[in-house]
């Protein structure tokens, strides 16, 4: 064997450890990007939304929205704050308060039948009117959607300081809802693929 035989045997061992080094560099990179469209993935298939308005229309549209992604497959969870909690209460509870809590009880709806319109509520005949008008078109009620949110595993939150505030109790709420400050919110929708503030 030459010495010319030698080198070029030796710089064709030195390309192998190169392409192995670079191999390596590939599985770990090509490992990194599944690990990223796991994530992309995952992020697509959660839904959040804010429930800030205790508005009837409002309302309905954060339902709809939220029956319609379950509908799709998505984890949806939605997070009822402030005049949010009156759509997921089901009972107005005036005894245990301090007097601040009991008027805003008493000022604030029951239940989510007792939401008023955001515009046009003329002293509740907005919400009527809008219920009417839903029911001859077919439209599901937003009792109807909340139930159907439920049977689809709709996750309700709802903001424990709001409640708190307010003094509401949770058995005033909607049975199988959930309590937590925002930071139990934000750990579900931080991972979500879109988060919407209604």
């Amino acid at each position: 064997m030459n010495s010319q035989s030698l080198n070029q045997d030796l710089k064709n061992v030195d390309q192998l450890e190169n392409y192995k080094i670079e191999i390596e560099n590939l599985k770990k990179r090509l490992s990194y990007l599944e690990e990223q469209l796991a994530d992309i993935l995952e992020k697509k298939n959660k839904v959040g939304i804010v429930v800030f308005s205790g508005d009837l229309d409002r309302v309905l549209a954060a339902l709809i929205i939220a029956t319609g992604a379950a509908t799709f497959g998505k984890e949806v969870s939605v997070f009822f704050t402030f005049w949010g909690l009156n759509a997921i209460k089901v009972k107005k509870k005036l005894s245990n308060k301090k007097w601040h809590q009991r008027l805003f009880a008493f000022l604030n709806p029951a239940s989510a039948s007792n939401l008023p319109v955001s515009k046009m509520n003329f002293f509740g005949l907005g919400s009527k009117m809008l219920k009417m008008m839903m029911k001859e078109k077919n439209v599901s009620s937003l009792e109807d959607l909340i139930k159907m949110a439920k049977e689809l595993g709709v996750k309700f939150i709802a903001c424990e300081m709001s409640k708190d505030v307010l003094g509401i109790e949770d058995e005033e709420l909607i049975e199988g809802t959930e309590s937590g400050g925002v930071a139990y919110f934000l750990s579900h929708s931080l991972n979500s693929s879109m988060t919407i503030f209604i």
